[in-house]
């Protein structure tokens, strides 16, 4: 059993293998702009929608509910997708960030360094002065 969509988004149910062939050929040949659906979403969906069948229930009904189906299934992908992208987003900026951080703190760690060995050099200097000073006036 094969199931696919057509031009108008219609649900096609085909046993006929040759039937099956074609509409493979035809949906590679279409070049949609809009995101082309999985077949396992279509498979999925016309699956759901036999499950819930009716007994009074005609084919063309069976085809809307799956239509439906798809819609929605396709739309959850599509929102799923938007959070991931979100997430990555802000794992990005939060990684910038730290980043960032971290360069900051490195760079005053290297200034405070410098800083306190300008200290010891000045001490050193004043307690050599001071000993040549008192050396030199005895």
């Amino acid at each position: 059993m094969h199931y696919a969509f057509n031009d108008n988004a219609q649900v096609k149910f085909s046993d006929n293998p040759r039937e099956q062939e074609m509409s493979k050929y035809k949906s590679h040949q279409q070049g949609k702009s809009h995101q082309q659906v999985s077949t396992e979403t279509v498979n999925e969906a016309a699956n759901i929608a036999r499950a819930i069948q009716k007994p009074n229930q005609t084919k063309e009904q069976t085809k809307l509910i799956a239509q439906g189906i798809q819609k929605g299934i396709a739309e959850y992908k599509k929102q799923q997708k938007n959070k991931a992208r979100e997430q990555d987003k802000l794992k990005k900026k939060i990684t910038r960030q730290q980043k960032a951080l971290n360069q900051e703190e490195k760079t005053e760690a290297k200034s405070q360094c410098k800083k306190s060995w300008l200290a010891w050099i000045l001490l050193i200097m004043s307690w050599l002065g001071m000993a040549l000073f008192l050396v030199l006036t005895k």
